[in-house]
């Protein structure tokens, strides 16, 4: 009797004692995890926290301010005649000196257009262009809107448009000049910097832009004659204007297709004709005139007289073909301006390597 109570107790006893053991081990195991926890959760409010602090010393992208027209008016001397250093379907540009000392340039809307489109949201447009940051967009620096004005400040690019330096100061005979500077190493780099200008506006910004009008007056040069793209996004300011879309624009346009990505790559298409051949659009009868040549492959009768053939066409007839898609297709088979800027950069590196 005496052995077996002896044996009740000692198993009582290791009971007592394993209990003792799984109970420290469950607390060491959950005071594990709680330390796990906590450093998980340090962790992540760390990481947070350089995060927030990374994104405060980055540049924010903010809109453009609106300025009051009293202060465009008087940058103008008053939109003084002497100003003007340019004039399109928009409206007439004027170089403006702020109060700062900067230099701009400033785009006066045609007062037809501004009566003609009273509630078209001007402000708000603007200042979604305005985002626009890219080495080949002309920046958008503020804006200004009244009874009967509406007015565009751009950063003044201090040259002129690739429609002067093609067509404009060619000198007498037809050579010479201005064109000449557009040797055709020139005209490949100018191609690949429009193409990826276009590209930002179309895939690069939120909401995604379409320019509305592709042609060598609205690329500019800056002084270190790098093409810029300007007047993007303008096309709301004269939707239903025609006369200087003609030859620009594709058939898809003209049967109430309005303006897209697509009609951008056919302008742009146009741009690439006009730098291969040195002639001017002439209301669409370059690419009737031009696209058959390429097709046939007799891509010397299209190319710019006043320019030495050079000793390797390939980079050419590439060039040739791809202005050849984008003019010669419908808006369903055009390819994208990234399928193009994609062989013009290739193009450029190789031409430059």
């Amino acid at each position: 009797m005496h052995g077996d109570a002896q044996h009740r107790r000692n198993q009582s006893e290791n009971m007592k004692d394993a209990r003792i053991i799984a109970y420290g081990v469950v607390l060491a195991l959950v005071l594990t995890a709680l330390v796990i926890l906590c450093i998980f959760f340090f962790i992540i409010l760390f990481c947070r926290r350089r995060s927030m602090d990374s994104e405060e010393n980055l540049p924010v992208k903010r809109s453009a301010p609106a300025y009051p027209l009293i202060e465009v008016d008087a940058s103008t001397d008053g939109f003084n005649h002497r100003r003007i250093i340019g004039k399109g379907r928009l409206g007439t540009v004027y170089v403006a000196v702020m109060t700062s000392g900067e230099i701009i340039a400033v785009k006066r809307i045609n007062p037809w257009l501004v009566l003609g489109n009273p509630g078209f949201g001007f402000s708000s447009i603007l200042k979604s262009l305005s985002l626009a940051h890219h080495p080949h967009v002309v920046p958008i620096i503020g804006f200004s809107e009244a009874p009967g004005e509406r007015i565009i400040m751009m950063e003044f690019m201090g040259m002129k448009s690739l429609d002067f330096y093609l067509h404009e100061n060619c000198g007498s005979g037809g050579g010479g000049g201005a064109a000449l500077l557009l040797d055709w190493w020139r005209r490949f780099r100018i191609a690949a910097g429009v193409a990826r200008g276009i590209e930002y506006l179309h895939e690069g910004m939120a909401p995604h832009v379409v320019h509305g009008c592709v042609k060598p007056s609205n690329i500019l040069f800056d002084l270190n004659f790098c093409p810029k793209v300007c007047d993007y996004g303008l096309s709301f300011l004269a939707p239903k204007e025609r006369g200087r879309f003609v030859g620009y624009m594709d058939d898809e346009y003209w049967k109430e297709g309005g303006v897209c990505k697509a009609s951008d790559v056919y302008g742009f298409g146009v741009v690439l004709l006009e730098l291969l051949s040195g002639k001017r659009c002439e209301e669409g009868l370059l690419v009737k005139w031009a696209l058959p040549l390429i097709r046939a492959m007799e891509l010397v009768e299209v190319l710019d007289p006043k320019l030495v053939l050079p000793s390797d066409m390939k980079p050419l007839v590439r060039l040739a073909k791809v202005a050849s898609a984008c003019v010669g297709n419908t808006r369903k088979n055009r390819p994208t301006i990234v399928q193009v800027a994609t062989i013009l950069n290739s193009l450029e590196m190789e031409l430059s390597s």
